[in-house]
């Protein structure tokens, strides 16, 4: 596991169309039809970074939330699962049943969608508008698997009561950091 740091793409970005298969449905799942118009929230994870199955119930605990008011939640694995099987399809879809995703797990499995949004590790958040402008990118909280911070997804709980309080979103955001998507 090599710790990397997000991107920090651009805020106002248009976040990049994309189809990918849904491992929850197992159909295919693109942008336009998941998307919300209050806000959607776009996460990089995989199976297998300590970093994600720590905030695994957070985003769980995210979904039950903030869906009902309006907000989309997407989840997407862009990791070569050739050599790194624990994040093939079937994983993906036996992690999502184990939590009880009630968002789509997508497959990116050409990773042309990680390198159009910039993404470079697990967890990578970015939240975008109603109009898929990018009004967030960076990390959940401060909470990582040992530094003892209270895993509360309090940076995008902020971001998404903003948004539904009509509010502005601080430019003061701070990147996430996690394992390194795994490229062919």
């Amino acid at each position: 596991m090599a710790l990397t740091d997000s991107i920090m793409l651009p805020l106002g970005t248009k976040a990049p169309d994309f189809t990918l298969f849904d491992v929850t449905s197992g159909t295919m799942k693109s942008l336009v039809e998941l998307k919300s118009n209050v806000a959607t929230m776009i996460v990089f994870i995989c199976n297998h970074c300590p970093f994600v199955i720590h905030i695994n119930p957070e985003l769980v605990r995210l979904a039950k939330d903030y869906q009902s008011k309006g907000i989309s939640m997407i989840a997407i694995s862009s990791n070569d699962i050739e050599k790194y099987p624990m994040d093939s399809p079937s994983k993906m879809k036996d992690l999502a049943n184990h939590f009880e995703f009630t968002f789509p797990y997508l497959f990116d499995e050409t990773q042309e969608v990680a390198k159009a949004f910039d993404a470079a590790c697990t967890p990578d958040f970015y939240v975008f508008d109603a109009d898929l402008k990018l009004v967030y990118r960076g990390r959940l909280d401060e909470s990582r698997p040992s530094n003892g911070k209270p895993l509360n997804g309090s940076d995008i709980r902020n971001v998404f009561d903003a948004i539904l309080n009509h509010e502005s979103i601080s430019s003061l955001q701070f990147p996430s950091a996690g394992c390194n998507i795994k490229w062919k």
